[in-house]
């Protein structure tokens, strides 16, 4: 009987290590999508212009800004011309909007939480409505999140959202050269689908929302001196489109943002001049655009010290040592969040209960005469 039970223990116990092995072995799994090389260009080229420009004539600092909006060429679809410049435009006008109404709400920190709020949600349905590939509505939660984090100055608000726009206007231009040159025309034709699943939608924006403004707030209330990574990093683990998805996000943001943080502090403790740190910013992000779509961990190490080039010189109240010093807690805390937010998303079959209510009440009111 002893001997049975030892047996079944065993066994019990050689399985769970085989599914840790597995998950484990997952982590640093290496996908076989292929990202053409001359993208990866592009995006680079995309980012980096505006930083040596501002290197050039002294203004770094508001050159962040246009890469900020030239990150928009990350939403480059792979179709004809015309529908990627229609693609382009309509983002960059997104990140507009978003830069816009962080940088207005940002004198109360309560106040921005509940605009952080509505821009994600806006930006989920919108974005999860048209299909729109990934990064999806990450970028527009993250102009949003770096617009509330800037200084309130109305002054400087018409300037600020200015750059922004030559930044989306840059990646326009270049997207447009870069299409003829690659003979996007050649493409077949594409017919536009958006998911009709709508009250799906509405739910999931506004639970994922939901979590980016209470991370934030939660930031706001522990008085972090870096808020704006804990919603960042809580959107971040929610774009997983699985529970074990986010899960493997979750470790491989705080393990790769932990190794990122050195090479940020390798790059800061050469006391970079401004045209250092424009050139690290197109290797990085030349980088990045390459392993992104192999590895998220591997990516998160250079998408780290990219983004803090850019948080940077782009705040005037926070020091490279305390991002470098205090990130990791605030990337912690918030894909903490992210993963609770996870767990009621795949893990509870609360939202399908709600769905399924809306639905039946729709299909009711749809029957009913006019």
């Amino acid at each position: 009987m002893l001997l049975c039970l030892a047996t079944k223990q065993f066994s019990r116990s050689v399985l769970l290590l085989k599914a840790l092995f597995t998950q484990f072995k997952a982590l640093f799994a290496w996908s076989d999508i292929k990202r053409p090389w001359h993208l990866a260009v592009l995006a680079a080229l995309c980012v980096g212009i505006p930083p040596l420009i501002g290197a050039a004539v002294d203004q770094f600092a508001v050159a962040t800004l246009s890469s900020l909006g030239a990150m928009v060429i990350l939403y480059l679809p792979k179709t004809r011309i015309a529908h990627r410049m229609v693609t382009l435009a309509m983002c960059s006008f997104g990140f507009m909007v978003c830069f816009s109404v962080g940088a207005l709400a940002s004198f109360n920190p309560y106040l921005s939480a509940l605009a952080l709020g509505l821009l994600s949600f806006g930006a989920i349905v919108i974005t999860r409505y048209y299909r729109l590939p990934p990064p999806g509505s990450f970028f527009f939660i993250l102009v949003s999140c770096l617009a509330i984090y800037l200084p309130f100055d109305l002054s400087q608000f018409s300037h600020n959202v200015g750059m922004v726009a030559l930044g989306g206007m840059l990646s326009c231009v270049m997207a447009f050269f870069y299409s003829l040159i690659t003979g996007a025309n050649g493409l077949a034709e594409t017919k536009i689908e958006t998911d009709t699943q709508v009250n799906a939608i509405i739910l999931e924006g506004a639970l994922v929302a939901f979590f980016i403004a209470l991370s934030y707030a939660v930031a706001v209330l522990l008085a972090l001196p870096n808020a704006l990574w804990v919603p960042i990093s809580c959107a971040a683990i929610l774009q997983g489109a699985t529970y074990r998805i986010i899960w493997h996000r979750n470790i491989h943001r705080i393990v790769g943002t932990a190794l990122g943080m050195g090479v940020a502090w390798c790059l800061f403790s050469l006391q970079p001049n401004y045209w250092m740190l424009a050139f690290s910013m197109i290797l990085f992000q030349f980088v990045v655009e390459l392993l992104i779509v192999k590895n998220y961990g591997a990516a998160v190490i250079f998408i780290t010290p990219l983004t803090v080039i850019m948080a940077e010189f782009t705040s005037a109240n926070t020091t490279t040592d305390v991002l470098l010093l205090h990130r990791l807690i605030d990337i912690s805390i918030g894909s903490a969040i992210g993963i609770i937010g996870g767990t009621i998303f795949h893990r509870t079959s609360f939202l399908h209960y709600i769905e399924s209510k809306m639905n039946a009440r729709s299909s009711l009111s749809g029957r009913r005469p006019s």
